[in-house]
């Protein structure tokens, strides 16, 4: 039997999760129709792309003000498409301000929901469970803590493991990934990981370039790999990187692969300055020792205060390899004390404090172990359920 499956992703690290659940379906049913929002993974597994990703990739706070219209415009003709084509399923990934509103309507309608990657209601607006539980028929959860929160509140729930931990390699070989890179092997390599969003560019770039600068000149020796997401973040980066000299910086653009290039510059390297989100869990899965960073402008800070009713997250920590180890493992150095000197001082440390390297290195092995499960099929099992 042939299923529609509707599915909709908002951001590169979206798109790369939707993509391998796409392909977790495709082994359980292999005539299965996608469509939807996706980026190029999901539309190389053959997905129907409805509308580009890029749509969506601003949609909260400033940006999404900026760009109003057109979101508006892309959630009004994607509901009205879903709700004539009457998906047997539908799937949104992350982007809960556009997957949830979408999702409330069309589970009202009768089309079964199912979201991927829960909210973090565990640090920010716990009140959004009581629209979750109206918008969504099944969550699919990352991190084995969330289960006993839905659970708790009447939402049907699975843990399905990270599908990151799947993919990337137990014991990752630096070598390999610099001859991919075409970078010197026996350097000192520091990735920088300023983010994907035209904000993180614009806010990260200048500190984290100024951070590189007097790296280098500390250690002449050192060398540093940055990978951006798409052509306009790249001439973003660029024209900031114009103002400062860094020596041995190599850019690094992403290209359509089994991959994204960011997954080879965390391999090649000996520790990373990476910008809050996704990547830092992906670094800690590399077994990487990182600085975690973060600035939010005055506006967007005072926007997630009054959206949030909070001035701070209900758990200590940012970044979520601290989230999910509960310490401070790693150094998370935000807003104004995001300085040049001061991510310069941890950066060091990270690159050559053997001590504290190999005991970040045993908690980041142990909690990829946690988090390694067929998350691709734990998920397509839920979604193919509920198709029926």
């Amino acid at each position: 039997m042939s299923h529609t499956i509707a599915i909709v992703a908002g951001e590169p690290s979206g798109d790369l999760l939707a993509s391998r659940i796409i392909q977790g379906i495709q082994a359980q049913a292999p005539d299965t129709v996608f469509t939807g929002i996706g980026g190029s993974n999901m539309a190389a597994t053959g997905m129907h792309i409805q509308y580009p990703m890029d749509a969506l990739t601003v949609f909260g706070y400033v940006d999404a003000l900026k760009s109003l219209p057109s979101l508006i415009r892309t959630y009004k003709g994607l509901q009205n498409n879903l709700l004539q084509q009457r998906p047997d399923v539908f799937v949104g990934v992350d982007a809960p301000d556009f997957n949830l509103r979408l999702e409330h309507k069309l589970k009202a309608s009768g089309i079964p929901t199912v979201h991927f990657v829960g909210p973090s209601i565990w640090a920010w607006r716990y009140e959004r469970i009581h629209k979750i539980r109206e918008a969504v028929s099944h969550m699919l959860v990352l991190f084995p803590f969330e289960t006993e929160i839905y659970e708790k509140e009447g939402v049907p729930v699975t843990f399905v493991g990270h599908p990151l931990a799947a993919q990337i390699p137990m014991d990752p070989d630096p070598k390999i990934a610099r001859e991919r890179l075409g970078l010197p092997q026996e350097v000192p390599l520091l990735a920088i990981l300023p983010g994907s969003r035209r904000s993180e560019i614009q806010l990260l770039a200048e500190p984290f370039l100024q951070t590189a600068q007097q790296l280098a000149q500390y250690n002449p020796q050192l060398h540093f790999a940055v990978p951006i997401v798409n052509p306009k973040r790249r001439q973003e980066f660029n024209a900031i990187a114009a103002k400062y000299s860094v020596p041995n910086l190599h850019v690094f653009e992403a290209k359509v692969s089994s991959a994204p290039i960011s997954w080879d510059i965390l391999q090649a390297c000996d520790a990373a300055l990476v910008a809050s989100g996704t990547a830092t869990l992906e670094t800690a899965l590399f077994k990487r020792p990182m600085v975690i960073s973060y600035k939010l402008s005055p506006m967007m800070k005072r926007l997630m205060e009054w959206k949030s009713g909070q001035a701070k997250p209900y758990v200590p920590w940012v970044g979520l390899p601290n989230v999910l180890l509960k310490e401070f493992a790693v150094p998370e150095i935000l807003q104004d004390e995001a300085t040049p000197n001061n991510l310069m001082q941890a950066c060091i440390r990270a690159l050559e404090d053997t001590h504290y390297i190999a005991d970040l290195k045993q908690k980041f092995t142990q909690l990829h172990h946690s988090l390694r499960q067929d998350t691709a099929a734990r998920a397509a099992e839920v979604i193919l359920k509920l198709a029926k």
